[in-house]
């Protein structure tokens, strides 16, 4: 994880490096007042690039630090089990994500093509949030 966090401040330098480089090259490249010779799509880009590298970064650097040690992935002597976290209680027989899905397709549908199918959309849609949240007060398989 130390060298996760260490190709992550990399990859934030190097793009802070290269927002620095682009802005001074459009300077020297364009002509007019100095403000409009940055090129600030660009410029602005790659320097919110840097953030973003930055903040992940940060965050993968302090979890390193929170857990305490290295991550069973690290470790040459871990076993496959090591590294397998309980990921959460899944419902393998419901369809509700699949209505939530569609239902939030023909909600942004509804923005694209005609703005009286967006209402129908979230209507749909928080029908299949309530029956997603609420399904298992019912039981396997009920209607």
């Amino acid at each position: 994880m130390r060298t996760n966090f260490s190709l992550w401040w990399l990859l934030s330098i190097f793009f802070l490096v290269i927002a620095v480089t682009y802005t001074v090259w459009s300077i020297l490249f364009y002509e007019g007042p100095f403000l409009q010779r940055i090129e600030w799509v660009g410029s602005t880009a790659l320097l919110f690039t840097s953030i973003m590298a930055a903040l992940i970064a940060f965050y993968v650097q302090h979890v390193h630090r929170a857990q305490g040690g290295e991550l069973p992935e690290d470790t040459l002597t871990a076993d496959i089990d090591d590294g397998d976290p309980e990921l959460g209680e899944f419902s393998p027989w419901s369809w509700w994500p699949l209505v939530l899905a569609g239902s939030a397709a023909f909600a942004i549908l509804g923005l694209a093509v005609g703005t009286w199918l967006m209402p129908i959309g979230l209507a749909l849609f928080a029908v299949a949030i309530v029956g997603w949240v609420f399904e298992y007060y019912r039981g396997y398989f009920a209607r």
